[in-house]
């Protein structure tokens, strides 16, 4: 295994590999075979085994600088974010990654940069400085971002962001068809007068529009321009918006479903329709997105959602970067979407007859 493994391990008073050799009576060249992935062809499973139960008895570790260094692999991966501080949906990215990489006897180092591109830039020359062996970048929200300097050096994978240069490989929510859903949850209950609040300019709004138009233009059902209303992401914005198509409207000439640009658009909805005197989902159906933890669930009624797949998109970020870094070979610089599933409550009910 190594002088640098011995003499760590004698400082330390932890087992070494000459610990297992005499334990498991062979030799310390056929330790060294099962811990740096050499022992098929050379040692019988029943050996290999023995070795293994030997370690296992002793608490033995193979120490991963060593091993980093005849590798001149880490097996540490850097995740530098933009807010993973605030973000209500960070730990779900962050654990999709970490639990990826531990399967691959890799570690995580995370880096927030507050969204600070001289941080940014800081953090990933940080990172190369301690030979990681690859980087995620990761953003809070889905939009194109600056590539910080130092990306292009190492085998780097972005996840719910876009390069705007198009020059990494990216892994991001399937937005538009994720509007679709939203759409289909409502036309499969019934529901013919459709509205969507919330949203602004960015990629995630027009995606999700998109999609949602496309569903409703396949039944030949157009949303009227005033039901299309942008009012941000926001709480307040859910409830100015749902006040703007609803209030004053005749029952049988308002919506009768709102698809809102995220759960915080959705509570705003329902506030408003609850101050309105308007039911949910007798009435009104309301359909969320991001399936916000520690909200959409607590609602009243709980509200049914189109989830983001921020755990799937940690995932898959990390898989991606760990066979670049086992093949050698630099990924192509393609946009990977992920679904967006249904998480269905009890917010969308049947459409009125009226």
């Amino acid at each position: 295994m190594g002088g640098t493994e011995e003499k760590r391990a004698a400082g330390s008073g932890r087992p070494t590999s000459r610990d297992v050799a005499r334990l498991a009576g062979v030799s310390h060249t056929a330790v060294s075979f099962v811990f740096n992935g050499r022992a098929e062809g050379n040692l019988s499973p029943a050996t290999q085994e023995r070795i293994r139960r030997a370690a296992a008895e002793l608490g033995y570790r193979p120490d991963p600088v060593a091993r980093g260094l005849r590798r001149r692999r880490t097996a540490v991966i850097g995740l530098v974010t933009d807010e993973i501080a605030s973000s209500p949906f960070a730990g779900r990215l962050l654990r999709g990654a970490m639990e990826t990489a531990w399967d691959s006897e890799h570690l995580v180092l995370t880096i927030d940069s507050g969204g600070d591109a001289a941080k940014e830039d800081a953090a990933v020359a940080e990172l190369l400085d301690r030979r990681v062996d690859g980087i995620i970048y990761a953003a809070m929200s889905l939009r194109r971002v600056r590539v910080p300097e130092g990306l292009h050096r190492t085998h780097s994978v972005l996840a719910n962001c876009l390069p705007e240069d198009d020059s990494l490989p990216a892994v991001i929510p399937a937005e538009r068809a994720g509007g679709r859903t939203a759409a289909r949850l409502l036309l499969d209950a019934g529901h013919r007068r459709v509205a969507m609040v919330g949203g602004q300019d960015d990629i995630a709004s027009v995606d999700r529009l998109r999609g949602f138009r496309d569903a409703l233009r396949a039944e030949g059902i157009s949303v009227p321009k005033e039901w299309v209303v942008r009012t941000g992401g926001e709480i307040s914005g859910g409830y100015e918006g749902a006040t703007r198509v609803l209030d004053g409207v005749p029952a049988d000439r308002r919506p009768t479903g709102i698809f809102c640009y995220n759960d915080r658009v959705a509570a705003g909805v329902l506030h408003a329709a609850t101050r309105l005197g308007i039911t949910v989902p007798d009435e009104l159906s309301v359909v969320g997105y991001d399936d916000q933890e520690h909200m959409a669930a607590f609602l009243t009624p709980p509200l049914t959602s189109v989830a983001l797949p921020h755990r799937e998109m940690g995932d898959a970020a990390a898989r991606l970067l760990l066979d670049a870094i086992g093949t050698g070979r630099t990924p192509p610089a393609t946009v990977r979407r992920l679904a967006c599933p249904v998480i269905s409550r009890a917010s969308v009910g049947p459409a009125p007859s009226r």
